[in-house]
């Protein structure tokens, strides 16, 4: 496993698609390129990829049929986790936590960079702030609002990901590979 592990609330896939390492990402609220049962027939989570939807886009009008469940014959779900969702099939996430836990144990010095985790949905700030290791936030628009942190950064992704970097290369580290 590489330096860096990414804790995320998007279902997206944004950060394999953008080459961070599956084996590295907690996806704590499971991801929609991953299937389950809608009733969790057998406790199962498959990939989306074989299912591809035709979409009337102008009428937001699904033309193809449901994706089924292989086992039971039922409609499939996305494998997300909604608010007040006890049939959510929550074992590939809980594998992911687990690397993370792996992980976490090799590492002497961390720091938590929390890019855009917004107050309204509190996973990742409460994630971030559990781990008891220095907290950056990353913010343009929400301020510590109850969450504690050790720096704050009202600026996007971007421009604070650039401003640490830019410490970091001050201080004498050398400059992280492009």
């Amino acid at each position: 496993m590489g330096g860096a592990f990414v804790y995320t609330s998007n279902v997206d896939g944004h950060f394999a698609k953008s080459g961070f390492s599956p084996e590295c990402i907690v996806e704590c609220h499971g991801s929609i390129h991953h299937l389950q049962c809608l009733s969790n027939c057998a406790h199962k989570i498959r990939d989306a990829a074989t299912f591809e939807p035709a979409v009337n886009e102008e009428r937001c009008l699904l033309l193809s049929p449901l994706p089924r469940c292989p086992d039971c014959g039922g409609i499939a779900r996305p494998n997300i986790l909604m608010f007040d969702d006890c049939g959510w099939e929550g074992s590939r996430t809980a594998l992911q936590e687990t690397r993370f836990r792996e992980w976490r144990e090799t590492i002497r010095r961390p720091v938590v960079i929390e890019i855009g985790a917004g107050a309204g949905t509190p996973s990742v700030r409460m994630f971030g702030a559990s781990l008891k290791a220095p907290l950056i936030r990353i913010n343009p628009a929400e301020p510590d609002r109850g969450y504690p942190c050790d720096a704050y950064l009202r600026v996007g992704a971007f421009a604070g990901i650039a401003a640490i970097a830019g410490e970091l290369v001050a201080m004498g580290f050398s400059k992280p590979a492009a």
